[in-house]
């Protein structure tokens, strides 16, 4: 019976060996291959997102750094501008006013020729004015 069981198991332990080192050989072998490099690509994989992780905060920080620059200089520019426009609206102001008090200055001395030339032509009108004053009175 010993010997029965020795021949039932030999054969038996012989196929589950080979069996082994076939699926050893075909199976397993390549698919813990797959898994390590599998692994060491997801691996890779994550180091690369946290690289680029890395890097978009570096591109972000520049980003706003030139943002910054872009405002400050905008603000210098319009103040700069602004300042122009206030020095050039002065002279404007100054020019302009300069011509009124120069046209005022000739209406002044215009007006005061006419109150002259209106004075004198009634000085000598002014016997006239007398002599008809006389004879509206003198009709009353």
């Amino acid at each position: 019976m010993l010997d029965m069981y020795l021949t039932l198991i030999l054969p038996t332990a012989a196929i589950f060996l080979v069996l082994l080192f076939v699926l050893n050989k075909i199976l397993y072998k390549p698919l813990l291959s797959f898994m390590d490099s599998r692994n060491t690509l997801i691996k890779k994989d994550l180091e690369n997102a946290t690289k680029n992780s890395t890097d978009t905060s570096v591109y972000y920080e520049e980003v706003n750094q030139i943002i910054l620059n872009a405002k400050n200089e905008a603000a210098k520019e319009r103040a700069d501008i602004l300042a122009k426009a206030k020095i050039h609206s002065e002279d404007k102001i100054k020019e302009r006013k300069s011509k009124l008090e120069a046209e005022y200055l000739e209406f002044a001395k215009a007006l005061e020729n006419e109150k002259k030339e209106l004075k004198n032509a009634l000085i000598g009108q002014l016997p006239l004015y007398k002599e008809a004053i006389k004879a509206k009175l003198s009709k009353i």
